[in-house]
Parts: structure tokens; C-alpha cells; sequence
């Protein structure tokens, strides 16, 4: 087996989404697709490694947000299975209500960040429940039923590495911050902190992030990555208590966000692609979002 980290060079930056290549003994399995809009990319890495498009049979991808398969349409449209989530599967086959929500955030940048996406012929979608397991290209991967993130996400356990999505949050390559992704609408942060109990439990040796790139200090990064996701979730609490507006409170959260980050090492360079990863503004929705109907329930 051989895996090979894929830049896809999203917004003409490096290191910010990834897709992965994975060499079984019957033939290349993609996890991740990268949006729609780095689809030349993408299709000029796999053939920097010998790979065609008709070669790629089996795509895995983590959950069905644009960033992470916005180009999962055209891969099924080429024939290949695509392996979704079951509360994805509908997405993929008709991205209609996906697209309309993208788009009350993104506005006129919807094309230029994500691109045409396509929708995925039912017959090569597969939904693929919590902890089973799925044979490709001779490989067995488990797909771990990983909420927090979205209630639709899987991480996929190959032997003893992990394709992450955005279970172990945003890490940029070596830098040593790791970010909290917590868009809007199932950000959970009681379901996040069992995800990384589970991933703990699983003994893995490396985590593989869409956002970006390998790491093998997973118990160290599983913990650094915990206290992060609490600290975002208790200040946008607290903003909430005192009761800032949302301008306000996304002000907060970045200035308080950067200089923790800039303590970690992060400099103006870093910042930029962390924010283009991860825009932060969408993580002070989401858990604004999970703390009002935490307080209506």
C-alpha cells in the first residue's frame, strides 16, 4: 500500500485541501475529491503518478461538504463508485439544496471557489453506514461514524492510518496550530469530543487531514485539537452571555483566534491560507447556531 498526499492548490495556495491517493494491489482508490473548481488540478497530480481517470474505480469522501466533494459528481459521472455517508447520499445524487445553501454565504465567489458541481448518477453512489466496512481496489476500509463536524461524517481507518476530513481539525502542513472548522448547521460539540475519544480508541499511527496533509503525533494532536475546540466553543458562549452582535463576535473571535495562533507560530503568510481553508466567520455561526438550540431544548 501507498498513499500520496495530493495538493490541490485551492485559491492558488498550497497546502490547504488535499486529496489522497491510495495505492492498493488492485488498482488506485481517491479518498477525497476537492471541490470542483480544482478539478484540473487534481486530474494533473493523479497524472504526475501514472494515473488516468478510467484508472480510478472506488472515490471515498468523508463527508458532502463542497471543499471536501464538490467534484464527486463528475468522478461518478466517469463510472466510478462513490462512497458517501447515508445522510449524504442524497446530496451527491441531487446538489441542488447544497448549492442553494453555499450560496446565501458565498454569493458571486461561488464559481470561483468551487466551481460547476455536478450531480453523481444514483447507481455509482453507495451509502455506507457507520463502522462497515468497504472493499476497494483490495484494501478494507472502515468507515467510522465521526459526528461534530456535520452529522454526516465519516473517517476512513486504513489499518493504522486515518483519512480524517475535518474530524482532527485544520492543520496546515507542519505548523503546529491546529484550527476549529465549525460551520453551520451540525456543529455538536458534546458528539465532537466522543469522535476524538474514537479515534483515540482506534490506535492509529497517522491522520491524514484534507486540510492538510500527514501527521503521526496523533495522540498529542487529538488532545492539543480538543482543548482548541473547547476554548472556540466557551468564547462564543460567553460572547453570546454578554450579548455581543455577530459583527462583534466574529471581530472577537478572529483577533482572539490569530493571536493564538501567531503564539503558535503562525505568521501573516499562514494566517491567509488558514482563513481560506477555514473561514472563521462560518465557525462563530455554527456554534452561535449550536448554543441557541442547545438554550431552546
Amino acid at each position: 500500500m501507498r498513499i500520496e498526499t495530493l495538493d490541490l492548490d485551492f485559491g492558488q495556495t498550497a497546502e490547504t485541501i488535499a486529496a489522497f491517493l491510495v495505492f492498493g494491489p488492485e488498482g488506485p482508490v481517491l479518498v477525497e475529491t476537492g471541490p470542483a473548481s480544482t478539478l484540473p488540478t487534481l486530474l494533473a497530480r493523479l497524472e504526475e503518478h501514472g494515473v488516468q481517470p478510467g484508472d480510478v474505480r472506488h472515490v471515498l469522501v468523508t463527508h458532502i461538504h463542497l471543499d471536501h466533494a464538490g467534484a464527486a459528481g463528475w468522478w461518478a459521472q466517469q463510472g466510478a463508485t462513490v462512497y458517501v455517508h447515508p445522510n449524504g447520499e442524497r446530496h451527491l445524487i441531487d446538489p441542488s439544496k447544497l448549492l442553494t445553501s453555499a450560496e446565501r454565504i458565498y454569493e458571486d465567489r461561488m464559481d470561483s471557489l468551487w466551481g460547476r458541481t455536478v450531480p453523481a448518477p444514483a447507481e455509482n453512489v453507495v451509502a455506507v453506514k457507520g463502522d462497515s466496512t468497504i472493499e476497494a481496489a483490495g484494501l478494507e476500509f472502515v468507515a467510522l461514524e465521526t459526528p461534530g463536524h456535520a452529522r454526516h461524517h465519516h473517517v476512513y481507518r486504513l489499518g493504522d492510518v486515518a483519512f480524517t476530513g475535518d474530524a482532527a481539525g485544520v492543520r496546515l502542513g507542519e505548523r503546529h496550530w491546529i484550527d476549529l472548522p465549525a460551520p453551520p448547521p451540525e456543529f455538536d460539540l458534546g458528539a465532537w469530543k466522543g469522535t476524538l475519544t474514537r479515534l483515540r480508541s482506534e490506535n492509529l499511527d497517522t491522520l491524514y487531514r484534507t486540510h492538510f496533509g500527514p501527521t503521526s503525533d496523533v495522540s498529542v494532536q487529538l488532545d492539543q485539537f480538543e482543548a482548541h475546540l473547547e476554548e472556540g466553543a466557551a468564547l462564543v458562549r460567553d460572547m453570546m452571555a454578554e450579548g455581543l452582535d455577530r459583527e462583534a463576535m466574529i471581530d472577537r473571535y478572529n483577533q482572539t483566534m490569530w493571536r493564538l495562533a501567531s503564539a503558535d507560530g503562525v505568521d501573516d503568510a499562514a494566517a491567509l491560507a488558514y482563513e481560506l481553508a477555514n473561514p472563521r466567520f462560518m465557525s462563530v455561526d455554527g456554534i452561535s447556531r449550536y448554543w441557541r438550540k442547545r438554550a431552546e431544548a
